[in-house]
């Protein structure tokens, strides 16, 4: 292996590097306010770097770069293969920043939903139910006016905190 596809593998490799930092919330490259775009940022240097590094380095292999010629001409088939990756870079980056998202469940969503008793709950105190939010089984302390026991079907009347509601017993059928 030539020197030259040493020296590209390695500002591949940078380039990966720069990539991992701006997964981990890292912004290297952005300038002024946190929340706007800065001129250039962490995914087109990521992309740029490392399409340019890898790109030349098999250019260079390809071709045999010995020469400064050839060296050069590696180097300028990276760089046209690290522009389209860099812009891909920020469109994907920027649709995934602007991403519409479902709001997060609140505790006042738990009202009015239908649950099934998993720990008894006793006259004065707390049990156990398991409730559905958004497609997902939530388990939540329960409290109610009369003991309720295991595998009773409850609907949710109160919430009085995220992690507890105050629920009444029913007959309904349902699966949770």
């Amino acid at each position: 292996m030539d020197t030259a596809t040493v020296v590209f593998l390695a500002v591949g490799g940078v380039g990966v590097v720069v990539l991992a930092l701006g997964l981990l919330g890292a912004e290297l490259f952005q300038f002024g306010h946190p929340g706007a775009d800065g001129p250039v940022s962490t995914e087109a240097v990521a992309g740029f770097v490392g399409a340019f590094g890898f790109a030349a380095a098999v250019a260079g292999e390809l071709l045999d770069a010995r020469t400064p010629l050839m060296i050069g001409l590696a180097a300028a088939v990276g760089a046209a293969a690290a522009l389209p990756v860099a812009y891909l870079a920020v469109r994907l980056g920027r649709a995934a920043r602007t991403m519409r998202t479902d709001a997060t469940p609140t505790r006042q969503d738990m009202v009015g939903t239908l649950g099934v008793v998993i720990t008894p709950i006793p006259d004065q105190g707390y049990g156990e139910v398991r409730l559905r939010m958004g497609g997902q089984p939530v388990k939540v302390n329960a409290r109610a006016d009369r003991p309720i026991p295991i595998g009773a079907h409850v609907f949710v009347v109160e919430a009085p905190s995220d992690t507890s509601v105050v629920v009444e017993q029913t007959s309904a059928l349902h699966q949770n």
